[in-house]
């Protein structure tokens, strides 16, 4: 894959990255995040495609990207499809640290030392390239104020910031209220995105759903417990 495109785990934890504290915002959820933005990623990139709830290798030949290729040879090894709420909830995480390294030695961040409370070691990471992170966010926030149809990419960024809990980061306040229902909103442009961010949801919330392609063929809805969990989960990243 070329160097000329950032990848949607790069741009998200780009987006995370706070440039006052060097930290980044939501960092358990974000690791489940950057989970999921490798599945969308390896699917923009023909590796593998969703099967209802559940995603199939349908190409194996690697990407050229390390990171990325890790995880598709993970799923090559599991020889049938997985469920997303599975892979993503699965034992892979420190995928933040992976990324910041990763991220470092492209040159994107710059890794601070420091102290907390004059003993314990701290790492902070400043962006180097804000014109990339600038590109981001404007692009972003082009999808949610001008209501235009993002592309697939923005589109699934913008569910995956959502799914991580990004909002209140991205658009803090009272005033950016509106700005965090349009971004939630964005999750229905991109199917792949849509999937991984519910699945993204459902690992943070504890909902062991049923597989959603059974779910609809069946015409059944969620259970009590899952619609209500649903709900607040919509509710509060809302306001």
């Amino acid at each position: 894959m070329g160097r000329s495109r950032r990848t949607i785990p790069e741009e998200l934890l780009l987006l995370a990255l706070d440039p006052t504290t060097g930290t980044t915002a939501q960092p358990q959820s974000l690791d489940l995040g950057l989970a999921g933005a490798q599945l969308v990623e390896l699917a923009l990139a023909g590796r593998i495609a969703p099967d209802g709830d559940r995603i199939a290798v349908v190409m194996p030949r690697p990407t050229g990207d390390p990171t990325l290729d890790s995880a598709l040879e993970l799923l090559r090894r599991r020889g049938s499809p997985v469920r997303a709420v599975h892979w993503i909830g699965g034992p892979r995480l420190g995928l933040r640290q992976i990324y910041l390294a990763h991220l470092e030695r492209c040159g994107m961040v710059h890794a601070v030392a420091g102290q907390m409370c004059g003993v314990l070691p701290t790492t902070r990471y400043q962006a180097t390239e804000t014109a990339i992170s600038r590109d981001i966010r404007t692009r972003l926030d082009s999808a949610i104020r001008t209501g235009v149809p993002p592309d697939p990419r923005t589109a699934a960024l913008a569910a995956l910031a959502h799914a991580v809990g990004l909002g209140k980061h991205l658009y803090p306040g009272n005033e950016g209220r509106s700005s965090r229902s349009r971004l939630r909103d964005l999750i229905r442009h991109d199917p792949m995105g849509g999937l991984v961010a519910h699945a993204v949801m459902d690992v943070q919330n504890g909902v062991a759903v049923q597989p959603r392609r059974t779910q609809q063929a069946a015409g059944v809805p969620l259970q009590p417990q899952a619609q209500a969990r649903r709900g607040s989960m919509a509710h509060t990243a809302a306001s």
